[in-house]
């Protein structure tokens, strides 16, 4: 089940064109995007033209259907700007529409991906709750079948997305007398069904202009047809969540790798620019290390970010290459944040400067979409049962 992407040309083409909008776009549109708290609707009218919403949605359906490594790759260079930009996208591309890519009915996804691959709509995914996050097989959101319907009854949080979503990717416990992960079905649920409220946006440590926010629902009808992949898929929404995360850990790991390049690009300019004893602090050999570090590092992150994207290309799955990704990437990406506001001093405290922000931004990669501890876990599940099949 290789997946090649589009025609090498085409893609390079297309980075290109990320990268020039980075550059003249993005990065000059962050200090407003820190004040106001919001993405500018013109830069949202230009990532939408670009094809951005669509890039791993199949080009049958309108996306541009780019490979897991094509996506990697594109990801990277958009996350050189800030991380608030992909996450405006990053839900569409990843979690809130690969349910339906991956186990959606034919009828489900003419449905939905033409309108999730244009930006027409966005798409959210619902999934960890107020008690249940890394523990997602426990979470409680009911789904109780009457007739051709099921009534959704629970709060969600955390929300990427939620206050401009169009439709949730829901997991929800459709058979509440089965315990755990095989009692959970995911269900399609446009955001303007009767019943669903979306909280006041949270406030957060970093990424401002990204928005979060609290789903409650609350006698909500959706049709049975509405679970992911039909009546027959009831009870896998778990299976599919984790599908869907598998891919999803490839993608965070393009994006920790594209926002430590640029926190070094940032570091390595001041260092070049700031004197002291007169000279560059390039020059002063503590400083040097702590550059060679993050160089190094860097390299690693994206050595194993296209590992685990080529094998899920190859493979259709990744489980323990991808969580090996996600888990050193994002924990990388905090080191470095850390020796890139060590290069700038008491400079790299102060708000004037990007690493300030960059540094507050790049902490919940390593929170999100499963946490390093969960990484840690999956890393283990599969090196034992990997180990156990050889022997």
């Amino acid at each position: 089940m290789a997946n090649a992407g589009v025609d090498d040309d085409i893609f390079e083409a297309l980075l290109e064109t990320v990268e020039r909008f980075v550059r003249e776009r993005l990065i000059p549109a962050e200090p407003t995007v820190e004040e106001n708290d919001e993405i500018p609707a013109d830069i949202v009218a230009e990532m939408k033209e670009m094809g951005l919403f669509g890039i791993s949605i199949g080009e049958e359906y309108g996306g541009l259907g780019l490979s897991t490594m094509q996506e990697a790759r594109l990801i990277e260079a958009l996350c050189n700007a800030s991380l608030v930009f992909r996450s405006l996208i990053g839900t569409t591309v990843g979690i809130g529409s690969q349910g339906i890519v991956m186990d959606g009915t034919e009828a489900q996804k003419r449905e939905w991906l033409p309108k999730l691959a244009t930006g027409e709509a966005i798409s959210a995914f619902a999934l960890t709750e107020p008690d249940y996050g890394s523990d997602a097989s426990r979470i409680k959101t009911s789904a109780r079948r009457e007739g051709d319907d099921f009534i959704i009854n629970g709060t969600k949080r955390y929300i990427t997305n939620a206050p401009y979503a169009s439709v949730f990717t829901l997991m929800a416990r459709s058979n509440p007398e089965i315990p755990g992960a095989r009692g959970i079905s995911a269900f399609i649920v446009p955001a303007d069904t009767p019943g669903i409220t979306v909280a006041k946006p949270d406030k957060k440590m970093g990424q401002r202009g990204a928005k979060t926010a609290d789903v409650i629902f609350e006698n909500v009808r959706v049709p049975a047809a509405n679970i992911v992949g039909g009546l027959e898929n009831e009870g896998k929404g778990f299976v599919t969540a984790m599908k869907v995360l598998d891919r999803g850990r490839v993608h965070i790991s393009a994006m920790a790798t594209g926002t430590a390049q640029r926190m070094l690009n940032e570091a390595t300019d001041y260092a070049m620019d700031r004197k002291t004893m007169e000279k560059p602090i390039a020059e002063h050999q503590l400083v040097q290390a702590m550059l060679a570090d993050c160089q190094t590092e860097i390299y690693a992150m994206r050595s194993l970010a296209h590992m685990a994207a080529k094998l899920y290309d190859e493979k259709g799955a990744a489980p323990m290459e991808a969580a090996c990704a996600k888990y050193f990437t994002t924990e990388a990406a905090g080191r470095i944040a850390d020796r890139c506001v060590q290069v700038f001093g008491g400079a790299g405290y102060m708000a004037e400067y990007a690493i300030e922000r960059l540094y507050r931004d790049v902490r919940l990669l390593r929170i999100y979409e499963g946490t390093s501890q969960i990484q840690q876990t999956t890393i283990a599940k599969g090196l034992v049962k990997r180990r156990a099949e050889q022997r």
